[in-house]
């Protein structure tokens, strides 16, 4: 038998090419991976500044990034896994548990400000409210200290519900972030309608951006649209000196990126309360 009828007789029906056949594989492995994590609660946050233009020796507030770990204890970051799963009931169960770490983490240390990502799919999981319903009743703090964090191409796919949604607990004090702006299609229409608090422009607008024309003018547009609708904006993708430099000359607001400090399952509010304890 040649190769070509060989591959092709071990490739499920309606999967009509070795590539699709080892990516469906590939997800079909990560959200075996995922679903195991989740079982055994073998979920955490690791933590990245997001530090003031003006100011970058203190953070503005820290964004909670959710990570599993797999059977040999590795770390594995949300982008490895977060598109196999987006549209299963597991991407459903892993937006519960980002959000009870991070109310956690709020009720335990009152100076925090954290955002926490969420798919607009998670909107109408009842799970996920009464996570949150039940974290706000413990500590009525926590609302005015969290950020919700919601993609550009998530919050597109059901706008009227996401505006709903948005405008409910933003009444009970709680603040939302328009993440990886730029990299969708909003439409305008929506963007007027929203009220975001916090524009992130999309860190491949970003990267290399002192030296890179195209870039400032595409980031300055973002950055006027965000003024025009009164939003906080942050750059994400942060990796340079110089190009940190140019985005505070250019006027936005807060800066993300490793240049300021890679994602950490070990924040500084927990290195504190390790040496208080062994104090």
């Amino acid at each position: 038998m040649r190769k070509s009828k060989l591959i092709k007789a071990d490739i499920p029906a309606g999967q009509h090419d070795p590539l699709s056949y080892a990516v469906s594989a590939r997800d079909r492995s990560t959200i075996q991976m995922v679903d195991q994590a989740v079982r055994h609660k073998q979920v955490l946050l690791a933590y990245q500044a997001v530090v003031p233009s003006g100011d970058q020796s203190r953070p503005a507030f820290y964004e909670g990034l959710i990570r599993v770990l797999d059977e040999t204890g590795r770390i594995i970051p949300a982008k490895d896994f977060v598109e196999s799963i987006e549209e299963t009931e597991t991407g459903r169960v892993i937006d519960c548990l980002a959000l009870e770490q991070g109310i956690k983490a709020l009720a335990s240390h009152p100076g925090l400000r954290l955002s926490i990502n969420m798919s607009a799919r998670s909107i109408g999981y009842s799970r996920w409210m009464r996570t949150l319903k039940r974290g706000l009743s413990k500590d009525p703090t926590v609302a005015e200290r969290l950020i919700l964090e919601i993609t550009e191409s998530s919050a597109m796919l059901v706008p009227e519900l996401v505006v709903g949604f948005m405008n409910d607990l933003q009444r009970q004090g709680i603040s939302f972030a328009l993440d990886d702006f730029g990299a969708g299609y909003t439409s305008f229409r929506y963007l007027r309608d929203f009220y975001f608090d916090i524009l992130k422009i999309d860190g491949q607008f970003i990267r290399g951006i002192s030296e890179n024309t195209d870039n400032q003018i595409l980031t300055a547009a973002l950055a006027s649209i965000a003024e025009q609708f009164d939003m906080v904006t942050v750059a994400e993708s942060v990796e340079q000196p110089r190009d940190a430099a140019f985005l505070t000359s250019m006027g936005i607001d807060c800066l993300q990126g490793y240049y300021f400090g890679a994602p950490t399952v070990r924040p500084p509010w927990l290195e504190v309360d390790n040496r208080q304890v062994s104090a």
